[in-house]
């Protein structure tokens, strides 16, 4: 953190404890002048667009779903060459986020144990802010999102945001007592948050609440039908592997139609599989440098068998398996491109050492990527797979 991030850091800090002694002490209204985030939503339509669905009819949805799948790609030539892509900051273009926003509180279904919020930003779209100092979900995604998307896999768009001001917001449930307090007022204020941008594209459902893939469910991919080919199916399973990418059930994934490819008749002619929540990575359990840089990304390096079975959850959807050699050498090819200031940008700009429940040397950027250098050299500096 550089000194004017130490700066504001330590005046919200003294504006949140003087929040919290008001509280403590009855001054709820005092405190919510402080606190609770002065001045009204500003103008705007806040009419939400919902997250958009494939309209298939129920009788037909697991096939168009089954036949979406075999479709399916898992990689696309990134816009930007992977190395030129940018790490640092926060993804540009006419449609940026500020580093200060305001939204107005969207009520949608919000699993896990990440404290979150969906929200409406002016002109209807849904964003989802992930918050907590003490959560290490937001600087894991926000790393490992970037990457995937950086190297052509996909992801959702990932941007770290100084300020959210939730209007409607409730207050928080499991989040620090801090935060909870900070509900005084007609807005619910977060710091240092992660907002997620959803990938473009109509997400593809096999029945009402059945959505998301398994890793299991990549041998249905049919390179043959328009699917991704093995090399890249491969090369997804061991980048998963190398992220440690331990949370990996059905609903973390997700299968869309691509712009445009839906049909008349309710199917996808072109469709994209890629892993939508990130936030369990870097670990065991999440931005650990100690666990991630322990995980060797091969459980068998002659046979170039992978497996995440060590990790929580015994490997969840995701199967031991054979990476071949094609898919070892396409992954080592896209990470090659890295820069070292690509390298280095990746943690800084994902604020890894900012996380309050770091380690000591987890706190050194360097210490991280010395840890992701020794993952590509495993995966790179070898035999070819058999």
């Amino acid at each position: 953190m550089d000194r004017d991030g130490r700066v504001r850091h330590r005046a919200r800090t003294r504006t949140t404890d003087a929040c919290v002694w008001a509280a403590l002490a009855g001054l709820a209204a005092a405190a919510s002048l402080s606190c609770g985030g002065a001045g009204a939503l500003p103008a705007g339509d806040y009419s939400p667009r919902p997250f958009a669905q494939l309209a298939v009819p129920p009788a037909r949805a697991r096939a168009a779903r089954e036949d979406a799948l075999a479709r399916a790609r898992v990689w696309m030539e990134p816009e930007v060459p992977v190395e030129r892509a940018g790490f640092l900051h926060n993804p540009g273009g006419p449609h940026a986020l500020p580093d200060e926003l305001a939204c107005r509180y969207y009520e949608h279904l919000t699993p896990g144990s990440t404290p979150k919020v969906y929200c409406i930003l002016p002109g209807g779209e849904v964003i989802k802010v992930k918050y907590g100092a003490y959560d290490p979900e937001i600087q894991a995604e926000l790393a490992g999102a970037r990457l995937a998307r950086a190297l052509g896999f996909g992801a959702d768009e990932m941007s770290y945001v100084r300020t959210v001001r939730c209007f409607g917001c409730p207050a928080p449930q499991g989040a620090h007592w801090r935060e909870r307090l900070l509900a005084l007022g007609p807005a619910l204020t977060f710091h240092d948050v992660s907002v997620e941008r959803r990938f473009p594209g109509k997400e593809v459902m096999a029945a009402e609440g059945e959505r998301g893939w398994g890793f299991y469910e990549l041998a249905k991919i049919r390179a043959e039908m328009g699917g991704s080919s093995r090399a890249e199916v491969d090369a997804l399973r061991l980048f998963a592997v190398l992220l440690g990418h331990w949370d990996n059930k059905a609903e973390n994934q997700r299968l869309v139609c691509l712009p445009g490819a839906d049909r008349p008749d309710g199917t996808c002619a072109s469709s994209f599989a890629f892993i939508q929540d990130l936030g369990a990575t870097f670990g065991p359990p999440k931005v650990d440098l100690e666990g991630w840089r322990g995980t060797p990304v091969w459980a068998d390096a002659a046979t170039c068998r992978v497996s995440l079975k060590s990790l929580p959850f015994a490997g969840g959807t995701f199967p031991d398996t054979t990476v071949s050699e094609a898919g070892r050498a396409f992954l080592a090819g896209l990470l090659d491109r890295l820069t070292p200031d690509q390298r280095r940008d990746l943690f800084v700009g994902a604020h890894f050492s900012d996380y309050v429940g770091q380690s000591a040397e987890g706190r050194d950027v360097l210490a991280w990527v010395s840890a992701l250098d020794d993952k590509i050299r495993q995966i790179r500096d070898r035999p070819p797979c058999p």
